[in-house]
């Protein structure tokens, strides 16, 4: 039995991990009678169902089978390249493949847009230089557009998990496959691909939660998503009702994506492992020759082009062109917006991670794991879920008891938007800082205790020293992720407080292209950072 200041405790976790879970409860309760606020609930899932739920169905499947297919091609091809071969270029190719992760994927899209569109400067230099008329080059903005961006933006995420698994699990056994007769091919068929199956499992699932939460790409290039459906349904048709059924479909599928990818997680785990130090001192790249050795260094330098050095080049060449033109005056002005409110979500999540890790470090029983995974069940969710969530519940309130200003106080200030932060990227901040805690030794607790330090104590003399570094990479991450997060933003940022994500793709939306090449180098440079530190950690492991 709890005493009284456990009981406590574990009563202010419950109603911490509540107020994060909050959206996600909302959306799922939006199908009860008194959730819906009326009893057209399922008269409108009919109704949608007749008319433009098969269109959300058909184009979101087809978007992501066709990722799902691109993506682990080129994540486990250029993870295996660089992992068992050896060829000119591959230690700089290690973490060059990294960078596509610092381009926002809308920004990717913007990019491509104003370079290949009809009146971009590829197909016009091309009309003049042969005298050619009409259309040269498919319209960028459509399913097979959106598709490479997300192919080109979401790979490394199967590239790192590929090449962790490779390079941890793979080395020894190619090797041994090679003494036994094996030819180059037959050792990647059957020993190197079936290890790495798992880890690229995990990476497909990742990439189509991003593919699914994603709003900037599939609404700027007229896709008709489960998420632009649910922006549609609340801001233009006015029917929280209809959103809320979208979000619920749209979170069902995110959590089968998110169990897959647990499981995957778990057969990584216990893969085949055995990278004793004598193994690993004979597995040495294979060294290729010739034609094997071009082949290599293109397949891995192909998506860096067009990941990231394009793109990039693509929003240099307006800023090179006519600097007058660029909003200079307001840059300043959007990017404090999204550094004050990166700088105060980044901060409370933070906090709020530090006492989560800090109950499960103390009372580590059933209860409190089970309350804080539930405190980070939102990090998988879509932003336009979260909003949906959020809104639905001030609505109800709203209603009920209008003279307090709930909505007013939730929409017109920060307070609703950095909510939505913490439901979204809270458990960014709570894996680093769990990542911190597991290489603590337990023993330092007890001997603090036995030296008369408890509680707070513990946690300003013994656990803060060590977790430093991980704290300040959980608000690094946080930060970064806030500065790039569009659906929740546009929605829930406050009057006269627009970000560098939200103009970059209001710019982009008015055409005006070369204007919002500013505020999306912005967000790439501040992307590249974790993308910088995740490349140092890769090659301090290696």
């Amino acid at each position: 039995m709890r005493s009284v200041p456990s009981a406590l405790r574990l009563t202010a976790l419950i109603l911490l991990a509540g107020l994060l879970a909050s959206p996600v409860l909302a959306v799922l309760a939006s199908w009860l009678p008194w959730g819906a606020g009326d009893a057209l609930a399922w008269p409108i899932l009919r109704e949608m169902a007749a008319t433009v739920l098969p269109g959300y169905v058909l184009t979101t499947l087809e978007l992501s089978l066709l990722v799902a297919l691109g993506a682990p091609l080129v994540g486990t091809a250029t993870a295996a390249a660089v992992t068992l071969f050896d060829f000119p270029g591959r230690r700089s190719l290690e973490w060059l493949l990294l960078l596509p992760l610092a381009m926002p994927a809308y920004v990717t899209a913007y990019a491509y847009t104003d370079f290949l569109q009809f009146s971009g400067p590829l197909q016009v230099g091309l009309r003049e230089a042969f005298g050619l008329e009409g259309r040269l080059l498919p319209e960028v903005r459509s399913l097979g557009g959106a598709v490479g961006v997300f192919i080109f933006s979401l790979y490394p995420y199967v590239y790192l998990l590929a090449r962790t698994a490779l390079g941890e699990r793979a080395a020894h056994l190619m090797e041994a496959a090679r003494l036994l007769g094996a030819p180059l091919p037959r050792r990647i068929r059957t020993v190197a691909l079936p290890l790495a199956r798992p880890a690229v499992a995990a990476g497909v699932a990742l990439v189509l939660m991003e593919t699914l939460a994603d709003f900037g790409v599939a609404s700027y290039f007229g896709i008709q998503t489960f998420t632009t459906g649910i922006y549609k349904a609340w801001l233009s048709m006015d029917n929280r009702t209809a959103a809320a059924q979208l979000a619920t479909m749209l979170l069902l599928v995110v959590l089968v994506l998110l169990q897959l990818e647990h499981r995957a997680q778990k057969r990584m785990r216990f893969a085949p492992g055995g990278t004793g130090h004598a193994g690993s001192a004979e597995a040495q790249p294979v060294v290729l020759h010739g034609l094997r050795r071009w082949l290599a260094w293109a397949v891995c330098s192909l998506p860096v082009l067009l990941g990231f050095v394009a793109p990039v080049a693509f929003m240099l060449r307006p800023l090179a062109a006519d600097w007058s033109v660029l909003p200079w005056e307001r840059f300043l002005e959007w990017a404090w917006h999204s550094v004050r409110l990166g700088g105060i979500t980044a901060a409370l999540a933070v906090l709020v991670a530090l006492a989560l890790a800090f109950a499960v470090r103390r009372q580590p029983d059933a209860v409190t794991r089970g309350v804080v995974q539930l405190a980070g069940l939102g990090y998988a969710v879509p932003g336009a879920v979260i909003v949906v969530g959020l809104l639905l519940p001030v609505g109800w309130l709203q209603a009920a008891v209008p003279q307090w200003g709930v909505g007013g106080l939730v929409t017109a200030t920060s307070l609703g938007i950095v909510w939505a932060y913490l439901v979204r990227f809270c458990a960014v901040a709570l894996q680093s800082v769990q990542s911190g805690y597991a290489r603590i030794p337990p023993s330092l607790d007890d001997s603090a205790r036995m030296l008369g330090s408890s509680g707070a104590g513990l946690m300003a003399r013994v656990h803060w020293p060590l977790l430093q570094r991980s704290t300040a990479a959980a608000a690094l991450l946080v930060f970064v992720d806030v500065m790039k997060e569009l659906p929740a933003t546009m929605v829930l940022r406050p009057f006269n407080s627009d970000t560098l994500a939200v103009v970059a793709y209001q710019l982009a939306r008015d055409e005006r292209l070369g204007e919002a090449a500013l505020p999306s180098l912005a967000l790439v440079v501040v992307g590249l950072v974790p993308v910088m530190l995740l490349s140092r950690t890769l090659r301090a492991r290696h």
